[in-house]
């Protein structure tokens, strides 16, 4: 492809996204973007490092790619509460960057705030140059047709492709973030063009991906086993082939604290979020995305290996050079179109980010602190700042630009992005402990800030120049004035860990023992403390923030004139008026109250940053904080509030429980007042069943003694009948009660089981033949031994004969009996083709006096306790119960019964 068609390519599709863009910024309301827009955003932490890198490291380390994305996964799982609460904060405060937000929570500092630019800067420049090289790289590879390429670094500057490359992102990053004052305004646009650019990248990847394992090889199989042929290759795929476990856990830490440490990430994930629910969506989608943009990287730095061994071909370009090396230009084009959405999302960001960081922290307080007199005569320095934030993108792609000519070739993609992860890791102390600690203070973080960083640029980044030719290699071979202690790769004599695992820990020790030591010996200001409140509450409940503690007289005149020199007088005047006139303020009213000047405050944050905007309008207002300890008294006060609330919070569940306890208590004692009038009812009306047969017969036998023979037995045997029927009615309730009283006499005898069976089916025979009623019994021809009661277990099988007898038709009904030894227990089943039973039955059959029929006909005749009393029994033996029915296919109750161990298997006797 000829260098002019793939610049033109280029171009059109970098308009495209200005299009896209452009149309975000047009869009409002609804039509905002969604969780989906703001979870592909998140994915430019996906950059070139990742399209090209990721396979370069994997040719030579395999699995090592790995912990990079890894830990953004495992950080996705606290990411609804870390960056919730930073998203909750960000708008209550009016953030713009992650210099802003830990300035802001440190007393608003500008010293902090500087400090957090300026490490940003530095560590991110090197990140920046990855992505000039990358483009720049791969562009020469594919017009060359996958021919290496000389250094460019004897090039002129005007005749090197990085620098057009250079010249062309700092255009687009200027208009895609530039274009606005309030920098903690939504980038809408900029983020459906980043998110789109994330489609771009992974579509681009899966589909080369796609074409090196399945067109140019049979698949993942066919592709693995080529490679796990070759020794060399082999060791790929294993953990101990990519590198040591301190080497894993420490790329895994670094990765989890950038992916809300880098400037870009904090951009996209904390000021362009637009709903906080969109952040617990995320958690989910973003870490699927990086599954699926992983997918090939191994299958690529295969293939790659395998086509290009000794040829020179650098392992960064693979996804490049495999698509030219078999004739696919289609999709060498496709690759690079998909690095270059990979750079340049990141370039257009971060540049965005640092812009925004070094304006607020750095431009605007030499020019409101030293300068001002400069601009007296301007009505609106808006314009201004517009200017130092476009020039700021400017520069630092420059910058990278510099830093990629003076490094040349002697890093890869993945060692640059590395050295500057390592450097924004250390904005984690005093982010996450500003959010979860109070105690950390504004010298604290100072002190840790500047140890961390002075540690990465002695351990990583002068050593980075060294390599390069930039300073001298004694310096790093033999350490600084010969001294091998001090030795940038091995400090204090530590050997066996490599350059960026070494760098993190030393790096992380001193920044946390510093923060830490020197917040716990130093005091906090006011404002520490106002501000540390509201960062460490979990809703931020600090209300007015702090507003509430500001003492003094200032005009609304003199506010919204202040206001319009920054952000201009139409913005001003709309902003002004509508806090004004919002209900809670009267316009005509010239006195500014402190809510008006926090309000003030933050519009202006908005614009010039959190520590800026409070010195500038501090110049304009005659008062001044309260003291400490007024402070103090206003945040204890506040605090009692709101433990008083949270325990009126608490006594409201407990009550909540206690009236849902008494409410379920009073539904059990109204079932038990039913069924108990129910059970009266019902045995009364067994009772008078037999004893009004009883009083009949023996009244007919008292009043009439000339009654012949025949006829007498006749009728004594229907009051022995009827007096047999009333005394199990009476023994049913008494074993009913023993039983649920834990009561009465268990005579645990070891028996077989089949010869209980058959005595009980003998003593309900009478009932089966006299309703025509078949009974089968399915017995193992061995006996089947268990230690049990004899009488209890009778019993229960008999309930059960009982129960499936009194439900089956005449003539036509069938019960069977089945015994299963199941060598740890025992199994009884007794099954019928009667009716079956309903579903909403099957949970209450066991239940006390309940009893299934067709209510509209008739009642079944029993008391309901038969079943109850037979789970009764078999729970008491260790055993459980159940049935199992459906309407109209008849029923099966069963039993299991437990064997304890050691006790007699089948077929064997004592």
């Amino acid at each position: 492809m000829s260098a002019g068609l793939l610049a033109i390519v280029s171009l059109l599709y970098l308009l495209v996204l200005f299009a896209i863009a452009y149309g975000g910024d047009r869009r409002t309301g609804a039509m905002r973007g969604g969780p989906w827009v703001y979870s592909l955003s998140l994915a430019v932490y996906c950059t070139s490092w990742t399209f090209f890198g990721s396979v370069g490291l994997a040719s030579q380390r395999g699995l090592m790619f790995l912990p990079i994305y890894l830990g953004p996964t495992l950080m996705a799982a606290l990411w609804p509460m870390v960056v919730g609460r930073m998203i909750r904060i960000g708008r209550a405060e009016r953030i713009t960057s992650i210099a802003d937000f830990i300035s802001s929570r440190y007393g608003k500092s500008h010293a902090v705030g500087a400090l957090v630019t300026v490490i940003a800067v530095i560590g991110i420049v090197p990140y920046i140059s990855l992505q000039l090289k990358a483009v720049s790289d791969t562009f020469l590879l594919l017009v060359s047709h996958g021919l290496p390429q000389p250094s460019t670094r004897s090039l002129p500057v005007l005749l090197d492709t990085a620098f057009h490359v250079t010249l062309i992102l700092a255009v687009f990053s200027i208009l895609f973030g530039a274009r606005h004052i309030d920098a903690s305004e939504h980038h809408r646009g900029m983020v459906d063009a980043i998110a789109f650019e994330s489609v771009v990248k992974l579509v681009a990847f899966l589909l080369v991906g796609g074409l090196v394992t399945f067109g140019f090889h049979d698949g993942f199989a066919d592709l693995f086993e080529r490679a796990a042929a070759r020794p060399d290759l082999a060791r790929l795929f294993t953990f101990s082939g990519a590198g040591d476990y301190g080497t894993w856990i420490s790329l895994t830490l670094l990765s989890m604290m950038a992916i809300i440490c880098l400037p870009r990430q904090f951009q996209v994930a904390v000021v362009e979020n637009v709903d906080e629910s969109h952040a617990r969506r995320a958690a989910w989608l973003f870490p699927l995305y990086l599954i699926l943009i992983n997918l090939f990287v191994l299958p690529i730095a295969l293939a790659g290996r395998l086509a290009f061994e000794g040829q020179g071909v650098d392992p960064d370009t693979y996804v490049l050079a495999l698509p030219l090396a078999q004739d696919a230009p289609i999709f060498a084009a496709i690759a690079f179109l998909g690095g270059l959405s990979a750079a340049t999302g990141m370039v257009i960001v971060e540049t965005v980010a640092l812009a925004t960081m070094f304006s607020n922290s750095i431009a605007m307080p030499l020019l409101v602190r030293g300068s001002m007199t400069l601009y007296r005569g301007r009505e609106s320095l808006s314009g201004v700042v517009l200017a130092i934030r476009r020039l700021a993108i400017a520069g630092f792609l420059l910058l990278g630009y510099v830093y990629a000519r003076l490094t040349g070739e002697n890093f890869t993609l993945v060692g640059i992005g590395l050295m500057s992860f390592t450097a924004v890791a250390q904005f984690a102390p005093v982010l996450l402990g500003g959010l979860f600690w109070r105690g950390g203070s504004r010298a604290g973080a100072l002190a840790g800030l500047s140890a961390g960083f002075l540690v990465w640029v002695y351990t990583l980044f002068l050593p980075s120049l060294a390599r390069s030719g930039v300073l001298a290699s004694d310096f790093v071979e033999l350490g600084p004035f010969g001294l091998a202690l001090l030795k940038p790769g091995a400090l204090f004599g530590l050997t066996g860990l490599e350059a960026v695992p070494h760098a993190l820990m030393w790096s992380m020790m001193a920044n946390i023992g510093a923060y830490v030591l020197v917040s716990l010996v130093t005091e906090q200001s006011a404002i520490e403390r106002i501000q540390a409140s509201v960062f460490t509450d979990r809703f931020t409940n600090v209300p007015g923030g702090a507003s509430q503690f500001w003492r003094g007289q200032a005009t609304v005149a003199d506010l919204q004139a202040l206001a319009a020199r920054f952000v201009g007088a139409e913005h001003a005047e709309s902003a002004f008026s509508a806090f004004l006139n919002g209900g809670r303020r009267e316009a005509a009213r010239d006195e500014a109250d402190p809510e008006l000047v926090e309000f003030t405050e933050r519009l202006l944050a908005g614009a010039i940053g959190t520590a800026t905007a409070r010195v500038v309008v501090a110049s304009v207002t005659k008062g001044e904080i309260v003291s400490l300890n007024e402070v103090m008294e206003i945040l204890d006060e506040n605090s009692q509030v709101i433990a008083y609330s949270h325990k009126l919070e608490q006594k409201s569940r407990e009550l909540e429980t206690t009236t849902a306890e008494l409410r379920s208590a009073y539904e059990k004692l109204s079932d038990l007042s039913r069924l108990k009038d129910e059970f009266i009812a019902t045995v009364t009306h067994e009772l008078r069943t037999p004893l009004t047969s009883i009083r009949s017969f023996t009244e007919i036998l008292h009043d009439n003694p000339d009654v012949d023979l025949a006829q007498r037995q006749e009728f004594l045997g229907i009051v022995i009948k009827e007096s047999e029927r009333l005394t199990r009615l009476i023994n049913q309730v008494l074993d009913l009660a023993k039983l649920e009283a834990g009561t009465g006499d268990w005579e645990m005898v070891e028996t077989d089981l089949a010869t209980l069976i058959h005595e009980a089916a003998a003593g309900v025979g009478q009932l089966y033949k006299d309703k025509r009623v078949t009974l089968e019994l399915a017995l193992p021809p061995e006996p089947v031994r268990l230690a049990t009661d004899r009488d209890r277990f009778s019993q229960v099988v008999i309930n059960l004969l009982s129960n499936a007898v009194k439900f089956c038709e005449a003539d036509s009904g069938e019960v069977r009996v089945r015994l299963a030894d199941e060598g740890d227990s025992v199994t009884v089943s007794v099954s019928d083709n009667g009716p079956g039973i309903p579903d909403w039955a099957l949970e209450k059959v066991f239940d006390k006096f309940q009893q299934v029929g067709d209510t509209m006909t008739s009642k079944p005749s029993g008391t309901g306790l038969g079943l109850t009393i037979s789970r009764n029994i078999i729970e008491h033996l260790g055993g459980r119960i159940w049935v199992d029915s459906q309407p109209g296919r008849g029923a099966c109750f069963a039993f299991r019964l437990p064997r304890p161990n050691g006790s007699v298997g089948p077929g064997t006797t004592s």
